[in-house]
């Protein structure tokens, strides 16, 4: 019996982009999998969906009766295929959410002057100056401020950053914080390197006392020269569509939009 990973391996080997999320595969043992051939992942609180049909198992309505299965959860459509549009399309679903996917490559190995009263310090350093307690107060702090929009990101507790770390990923000295003169953290950017090579702008997060100071374009330099550091030649990261001013910073840089995910419901 196919099992709901090698239906969404199979699914991304043929679309080109993988039909679940990371945070989604650590449920796929309470996925739904549907004759062998589809498979549905839900969030803990059942309002989102993701899901994958095998490609020898499409068009004979599998999508249709995962949807129907799921509903009524929103659905991502990760790539917004044709096929995923024809679908929701059929099912009366409309975008109510689109993530965008930029690409960036060759990364500046430089991030340029820091603004005025701001520096850099990396994970393992806060920890050794602050103690690893008072990093993750202060990470939470400004996750939690710039982030009170967002239905993923914000409103985290201490439970919820321990478990985003773990990952076998998690690189500590790809953590960087933008630190006050006073010694306050006031910023991050996590960063990450997939196993393929390709570095990722992960999480970055401004506290409102570090905006107005040209802090988020040089805490993104700044990620992007520590991902330089470590090979990597090409950059993505995802960011709210309707997020104009992120967008537009993120333009600056030279990132392009190379993929949109849409959420329909």
């Amino acid at each position: 019996m196919v099992n709901a990973r090698e239906i969404i391996d199979a699914a991304a080997a043929a679309d080109g982009v993988a039909p679940v999320g990371e945070a989604q595969l650590r449920r796929l043992d309470s996925a739904l999998v549907l004759d062998g051939a589809g498979v549905a992942v839900t969030d803990a609180a059942g309002g989102i969906a993701e899901l994958a049909v095998h490609p020898a198992h499409r068009r004979r309505g599998i999508g249709a009766r995962l949807l129907a299965a799921v509903a009524p959860a929103k659905v991502w459509a990760h790539g917004d295929l044709p096929a995923a549009r024809a679908l929701a399309a059929a099912a009366g679903l409309a975008p109510t959410r689109t993530l965008l996917q930029m690409t960036l490559a060759d990364p500046p190995a430089d991030p340029g002057p820091a603004p005025a009263g701001l520096r850099i310090e990396d994970l393992p350093a806060a920890r050794a100056r602050l103690g690893a307690a008072a990093v993750d107060a202060a990470w939470l702090a400004v996750n939690n401020e710039a982030f009170d929009w967002h239905p993923e990101q914000g409103g985290w507790d201490a439970a919820q950053l321990r478990r985003a770390r773990d990952t076998d990923w998690f690189d500590p000295a790809g953590v960087l914080f933008a630190v006050d003169a006073d010694g306050t953290i006031v910023g991050f950017h996590w960063t990450k390197v997939h196993p393929d090579g390709v570095g990722e702008v992960y999480v970055i997060g401004l506290a409102d006392a570090a905006r107005g100071r040209g802090a988020g374009g040089w805490l993104t330099r700044a990620g992007l020269a520590h991902l330089a550091g470590r090979g990597c030649r090409r950059v993505i990261l995802y960011v709210e569509g309707d997020n104009d001013a992120a967008v537009a910073v993120y333009r600056r840089l030279g990132f392009t939009v190379s993929r949109r995910d849409v959420l329909y419901g």
